[in-house]
């Protein structure tokens, strides 16, 4: 019936559709200009008109929009919200929003909106918001120029699962862009594998001019009492060499952007490398670039100054392994004897040994 049909459209009613027939019956009245009614109303004066003839063939009723009541045409099918969640349910649990909207459209061509399934995985347990996630640390704030300053840092962890050893990737990231500039997987954390990462940085990228590190052995001598030496490092050394500067964070979260993304890498590149099938460091180490390339340009952001603070590596490749290798001192005595590693050396006389005698 009509009157139920009237009924039924007054509840259907919001506050904006009431102040529209308040405002429109103060204009039928003649209380309001037409002007007036399209500033109160925030629509134009030809809304205006077509409102008030809308009013006075239809009433009210007549001003609710078409579509309420209605479901969207941009809905998702109905059946796709249980599908995605008992995908990431079953196969990729440990899977961040981000990441599992990649996967279902790559892998089961399922297109869903990162915040959609934000909000689906949240309401279900899957993920955790970012309020809970909510972390108070003061963050430094990035360097102005790409190459300015690069943290390194390295990460053990089980990179390759269950499927092969535990190993430690080591990373050097851009602090004014948060770009991977190199990732090597490395049987562990020592200077050798640091060396062998910083020739292919320097060889791709050129010379920084800092890095960030911690205190590790690798980059920082550590003891207060030590004696002898230059008190630097090899690494140290070497990067000094190279016109280099290496600075040490006194705690962490000093060196947040690294240790950020050594978490986001545990977690988006451990499931990449198991969707991959990657179970050793030679065939990580081949599957890195084309990753890295890849997460750069989701992740990586641009730098406040246009300017690259690399300098040119005007090095030849023999030169640069002898600066990229261990060196220790020692004193050649006039009969050509030296002490290491709790040994005593003689050198064999030759023109080359004799200019070495008291040398050292």
């Amino acid at each position: 019936m009509a009157w139920e049909a009237d009924i039924l459209g007054w509840v259907m009613m919001n506050e904006r559709d009431l102040r529209r027939i308040e405002v429109l019956t103060e204009v039928l009245s003649g209380q309001r200009t037409i002007a007036s009614a399209a500033v109160l109303l925030s629509v134009s004066g030809r809304q205006i008109n077509r409102l008030l003839r809308k009013f006075r063939e239809d009433g009210g009723a007549a001003l609710i929009h078409k579509g309420r009541g209605q479901a969207s045409n941009h809905r998702l099918p109905p059946n796709l919200r249980a599908h995605a969640l008992e995908l990431i349910r079953s196969r990729y649990a440990d899977f961040g929003p981000t990441l599992a909207v990649e996967i279902l459209l790559d892998k089961h061509a399922l297109k869903v909106g990162r915040e959609t399934l934000r909000t689906w995985m949240v309401a279900d347990g899957l993920w955790l918001s970012r309020k809970q996630r909510r972390s108070f640390h003061q963050p430094r704030l990035r360097r102005e120029s790409y190459g300015e300053l690069i943290q390194i840092d390295g990460s053990d962890h089980r990179w390759f699962e269950q499927r092969g050893e535990p190993c430690t990737l080591l990373g050097f990231i851009d602090d004014a862009t948060s770009k991977l500039m190199q990732l090597r997987f490395v049987a562990n954390e020592s200077t050798n594998s640091y060396f062998e990462a910083l020739d292919g940085y320097l060889t791709q990228h050129g010379c920084p001019t800092a890095f960030y590190s911690d205190k590790h052995t690798v980059f920082c001598v550590n003891r207060t009492d030590a004696k002898g030496g230059s008190g630097m490092t090899q690494f140290g050394r070497a990067l000094a060499e190279l016109n280099i500067e290496i600075l040490c964070a006194n705690s962490s979260q000093a060196k947040g952007r690294v240790e950020r993304a050594n978490r986001t890498l545990q977690d988006r590149l451990v499931k990449e490398l198991r969707l991959a099938d990657v179970c050793d460091i030679t065939t990580g180490n081949a599957f890195l670039p084309k990753f890295m390339e890849h997460f750069n340009e989701k992740f990586s952001v641009p730098a406040a100054k246009a300017e690259n603070m690399h300098r040119r590596l005007n090095v030849q490749a023999s030169r640069l392994a002898d600066i990229l290798c261990h060196r220790e001192q020692r004193h050649v005595s006039q009969q050509l004897s030296l002490a290491y590693d709790r040994r005593q050396i003689i050198l064999e006389r030759s023109e080359m040994a004799d200019k070495m005698a008291g040398l050292g």
